[in-house]
């Protein structure tokens, strides 16, 4: 989702529960977007591979480390030179306290944030440092551009000297159309699953979505050895752009050389934060002069960096 929903959306609960003091609302709306400031973290990444959980949908999109975030993100933004400059670039009053209130209230955004994260693609780390793994329910897109161009205009309508009932029209409108994208999704995403018929030696389907709502990304594998995929068009009940892929190939050399290979490249941080990075990691190995030539892809693609890597593992 992106920054002007994560604002918006703990804003509207908080309004539409009565919280009528503008910085209870302010307090969760800016902890539903502290933790997405996580790109100051990724130089970090950079410089040190071995750290690839910082990074953006990373550390900070956690339920421990979410709760920090928001800790530090309402103590910075509460701090008079910083909330007194940002009054005076956009002329209103977002003053905000550091008190407990505050904080808890800010946490409640992360966790909206955390949720409407967990719906789209990509997947977050929960329950970080307990485990890496990511949770995704992959109803929504990375982004939704009509989500984003709503949030922006209705955070225009919230920015403007208007009667509050007008603003809270435009709360509530958003987020019924939210809700209502949401259930057209999930209603979507069931039917793509079963109107499927799965192919000969294939044993498990699962579909992923696209920007368009009505578009679906169908992934049939089994159980790990190959996979197929295409896109589906529920409107237009029409498959396209079709391809299989092997979660293993080997050239140029013997299965137990390569499984060794493979065993010590998985071990490099820049490989294990490849892994962590998509959703399929399937893998050409290649025996060359110098070594072995290791390279993942995801025929997925992802939005967190190149969909290949490749590395040399010197020969022995």
């Amino acid at each position: 989702m992106d920054l002007f929903t994560h604002f918006i959306v703990p804003f509207a609960i908080l309004a539409l529960l009565k919280f009528n003091n503008l910085k209870d609302r302010l307090s969760g709306a800016f902890g539903g977007i502290s933790i997405d400031f996580d790109f100051v973290l990724i130089p970090i990444s950079f410089l040190l591979p071995e750290l690839f959980i910082f990074s953006h949908r990373g550390i900070t999109h956690s339920f421990i480390f979410g709760l920090l975030t928001a800790i530090i993100f309402i103590y910075i933004i509460s701090r008079p030179s910083v909330y007194g400059f940002i009054n005076y670039v956009i002329k209103r009053d977002i003053k905000v306290e550091f008190n407990w209130r505050s904080v808890t209230l800010a946490y409640f955004g992360v966790l909206i944030h955390l949720f409407l994260d967990f719906l789209t693609t990509g997947g977050i780390p929960l329950f970080y440092p307990f485990s890496l793994t990511r949770f995704a329910a992959n109803l929504y897109y990375y982004t939704d551009l009509v989500t984003t161009v709503v949030a922006l205009a209705v955070l225009i309508i919230l920015y403007l000297r208007l009667d509050p009932k007008y603003k809270k029209i435009a709360l509530v409108g958003f987020m019924i159309m939210l809700i209502s994208f949401g259930g057209i999704r999930a209603y979507e995403k069931m039917d793509t699953i079963q109107s499927q018929t799965l192919s000969d030696g294939y044993t498990q389907i699962t579909a992923y979505p696209t920007s368009d709502m009505f578009t679906w990304t169908v992934v049939e594998s089994d159980a790990g050895s190959k996979y197929k995929f295409f896109t589906y068009n529920t409107l237009q009940r029409t498959i396209s752009d079709m391809g299989e892929a092997k979660n293993l190939t080997i050239k140029n050399g013997t299965y137990s050389s390569a499984q060794e290979a493979i065993k010590y490249a998985n071990n490099l941080p820049e490989v294990q934060g490849f892994k962590w990075d998509h959703t399929y990691t399937c893998i050409n190995a290649e025996r060359v002069h110098s070594g072995w030539n290791i390279t993942y892809f995801d025929f997925m693609g992802t939005h967190f960096g190149p969909s290949e890597l490749s590395v040399i593992v010197p020969q022995n």
